[in-house]
């Protein structure tokens, strides 16, 4: 299974792609790709959304995944703020519906606690462990690129982990 990962932000939209190996003894995660998105903010938002739109589409369409994972909306004491965080949503919920590929989204506890352990982790901890899972030599990076990766691990494990229940049955 091949997932693709988008962290929203309304300077920074990162992505990151991870495959998962079932067919092994024991499952296993391999890196592909990450990125950023950075967003000027001198451009109009509009401008910032197309650029959004455009990208994701144009990685989602190279990595061709088997699903979407996108954070769900995290209630923010700045409603301003929100709402362009939610308008950047809906730009990347869009790029994968357009592409037809599945999309499934998680409480930021969730991921957090899905690849750390702990769901008030702090970034850095969530970057040291997708590191470790991924095997990777360096810090991920930016922090946005991480948080992605960790997105797309949590689907992973939450597919792994409700495959495993469906057979007991």
């Amino acid at each position: 299974m091949r997932v693709f990962g988008i962290d929203c932000g309304t300077e920074v939209t990162g992505f990151g792609v991870v495959d998962s190996n079932d067919a092994a003894q024991l499952p296993q995660l391999k890196f592909c790709a990450m990125g950023a998105i950075r967003l000027a903010k001198t451009r109009s938002l509009p401008a910032r959304l197309e650029q959004v739109f455009l990208e994701l589409t144009a990685e989602i369409e190279r990595w061709r995944p088997d699903a979407v994972a996108i954070e769900e909306v995290f209630y923010s004491v700045n409603a301003k703020s929100a709402l362009k965080l939610g308008q950047v949503r809906g730009v990347a919920l869009l790029s994968a519906a357009r592409l037809g590929v599945p999309i499934a989204e998680y409480a930021p506890l969730k991921i957090k606690s899905s690849v750390v352990g702990y769901g008030l982790a702090k970034k850095e901890q969530v970057q040291f462990m997708v590191a470790r899972l991924l095997g990777l030599s360096e810090l991920p990076q930016p922090a946005d690129a991480a948080d992605a990766l960790a997105i797309a691990i949590c689907h992973i494990h939450t597919a792994q982990t409700l495959a495993l229940q469906e057979a007991a049955r």
